[in-house]
């Protein structure tokens, strides 16, 4: 985005700390693998707020209760949760399931981009 473009309708926030996440209305934020991201912030598992999360190692944004990852591209769930309520541990069959439930109703894909040190998100 120009100077000139306008950027009425965006939010703008500081960019969070390499693997950080920000909160921005609905949008969870950050950047994965250079590249500026906004997903809706609930966790498809029990709804955890992820902008509480991280971005892993991989690009992926990572639930902090349970551990699912999402890919902030498309908000598909990688791989689902490590536990349920306020267990966290193994959990057979389980997580396979919630992972079909997911992909039913993947994240929403916000827009962001980079300017300076803020992102702006729409």
């Amino acid at each position: 985005m120009t100077h000139a473009e306008d950027t009425q309708g965006w939010a703008e926030v500081e960019a969070p700390p390499p693997g950080g996440v920000r909160r921005v209305g609905r949008y969870a934020v950050g950047e994965s693998r250079g590249e500026p991201f906004a997903v809706t912030r609930r966790c498809r598992h029990q709804l955890r707020d992820l902008s509480d999360g991280r971005v892993d190692d991989e690009g992926c944004l990572v639930c902090p209760w349970h551990g699912a990852r999402y890919d902030v591209r498309n908000g598909e769930m990688v791989s689902g949760p490590k536990g349920v309520a306020f267990y966290v541990g193994p959990t057979p069959g389980y997580t396979q399931l919630v992972r079909v439930l997911a992909r039913w109703v993947p994240l929403r894909v916000g827009r962001a981009i980079r300017r300076g040190r803020s992102l702006l998100v729409r």
